[in-house]
């Protein structure tokens, strides 16, 4: 059986194709084929795009008061130029669109992540907040198809679909399912460059001796894990998210990645030679390959990306970060907002974010139990809320006594819980781990304090300063505080 064979009439015709399609429309004294006619609309659809999002994205640049929101916000915008841009010079160089178009996918990927990292800093500013909130978090069941699955594998608290015992470690979850898109993305961005320069990728071909394919395919699992993981988020939280009105910026970004990887699937799929019965859109005298190809999706999707431009305007608005709003915040984003730009536009901190999700996913997932959030649950148990835990755990850098934002030695909670970095380190957001310091479950024996002070200089009381004093906070006589000597007059 021979070796089947790639269509590449996009890339031997070429221009030729072009030439020799007959004209659909006459006027000023020139015939207009569908190739002009979709060159024509996406370029002025993608300078509308590209202006009103470079437009929005500037004010954020200005009004750069809140770095760690903005920062994501910038590079969600620069999706619509990104993909508008690269619709026009697709249709114009279609030759070599192929590769334009998967580094304009592959920055999908880290649009899906800006999304999701700004609707955590929405919550809360740092990721050591963000664990300490999703501590505190009772996770809802999985949105469908998942409660089918969980129906024959153990219920909704046993087997491998079951609902996390911990609000932690659904985050994880959720983490891993989004950061993932990132690394599956780009590896399969070089995969099908590779493959087009050797001849075996053909993009016009669903036939699995091609690559092209098996990318779509694994590219399309992918997004979906990421997309559902997204939408498992929004509906766990949505009333705390409510007044960043957290649906209308869900469905931009669901709207764009559908209609970009979705349309083109059903383009090519109806263009292939592959399927039963043969190509639904086939080349005539009117429509060469190439405008089959390239210039049908790049036409719909210049105007796709000047509509969503509109609605970015309402769902990403720059006012709310006006100091106006908040006379406390300053603007950090330099002359004109050069600063804010080339922050946004280093995408490190998401390669670490990436990294860290896989960390937790090999190694941190086993040690997920130690946590303070799984205190008082048994395997196969159902979740019980943080906050009708009462362990009298301290947490790392707590001492207790009862001051803002910590425990007292009874658990009783004194304010909201933080949990700082242990002293002498310096644990920023980057260097955090998903799961970092695990705590067992805590055992506690509470024992009242000796009347006759520290029991032969073992120390055993003084991690409670004040435990000596009396209800008004005086010294007993003959007594002092832990370390010193009462009976010790010299000076």
């Amino acid at each position: 059986m021979p070796w089947p064979t790639c269509n590449n009439t996009l890339i031997h015709l070429g221009d030729e194709a072009v030439k020799t399609e007959t004209p659909v429309w006459t006027a000023f004294g020139r015939g207009w084929t569908f190739h002009h006619f979709g060159l024509t609309i996406v370029a002025v659809f993608s300078t509308i795009a590209t202006l009103i999002a470079g437009f929005l994205m500037l004010q954020h640049a200005r009004h750069y008061s809140k770095p760690w929101e903005q920062k994501h916000i910038i590079r969600i915008l620069f999706m619509i130029p990104v993909y508008a841009i690269v619709s026009l010079i697709s249709y114009v160089f279609y030759k070599h669109a192929i590769y334009w178009e998967v580094l304009r996918d592959c920055y999908e990927a880290f649009a899906i992540a800006s999304f999701f990292t700004l609707m955590c800093h929405y919550l809360e500013p740092t990721l050591t907040e963000q664990k300490n909130f999703f501590r505190k978090v009772t996770p809802r069941n999985w949105v469908w198809p998942i409660p089918w699955f969980q129906k024959c594998s153990g219920g909704n608290y046993k087997g491998a679909f079951r609902i996390p015992r911990s609000g932690l470690t659904w985050f994880n979850i959720i983490y891993v399912g989004v950061y993932q898109y990132c690394f599956i993305r780009v590896v399969f961005t070089f995969v099908a460059m590779l493959t087009q320069l050797s001849g075996r990728y053909c993009q016009s071909s669903l036939s699995p001796a091609f690559a092209h394919v098996w990318v779509m395919c694994f590219e399309a699992a992918s997004v979906t894990v990421a997309m559902y993981c997204l939408i498992q988020f929004y509906l766990q939280l949505k009333t705390d998210l409510a007044e960043h009105r957290p649906f209308l910026k869900v469905l931009c970004i669901k709207l764009v990645i559908f209609f970009s990887f979705w349309q083109s699937l059903v383009i090519s799929f109806l263009s292939s030679s592959s399927v039963p019965g043969g190509a639904v859109l086939k080349a005539s005298d009117k429509i060469a390959e190439p405008d089959i190809q390239v210039g049908l999706p790049s036409a719909l999707l210049a105007v796709e990306m000047s509509i969503f431009a509109v609605v970015h305007i309402f769902a990403f608005s720059y006012k709310p970060y006006n100091l106006r709003n908040d006379p406390g915040a300053k603007y950090q984003g330099g002359f004109m907002g050069w600063k804010a730009i080339l922050e946004a536009f280093n995408l490190w901190d998401i390669v670490k974010a990436s990294a860290r999700g896989f960390r937790w996913l090999f190694v941190g997932a086993r040690k997920r139990e130690q946590d303070i959030s799984y205190a008082h649950h048994r395997a196969g148990s159902e979740p019980v809320k943080l906050e009708q835990i009462q362990t009298g755990y301290q947490e790392t850098g707590v001492t207790g006594g009862g001051r803002p934002g910590r425990s007292d030695s009874f658990g009783k909670e004194t304010g909201r819980a933080s949990l700082p970095p242990r002293r002498g380190t310096n644990e920023s957001d980057d260097r955090a781990a998903l799961l970092s310091n695990t705590q067992n479950v805590p055992r506690i024996n509470l024992q009242q304090p000796s009347p006759y002070g520290d029991d032969q200089g073992s120390g055993r009381y003084r991690e409670e300063p004040g435990q000596y004093q009396d209800g008004r906070g005086n010294w007993p006589e003959g007594n002092g505080p832990p370390g010193s000597r009462p009976y010790d007059t010299r000076r």
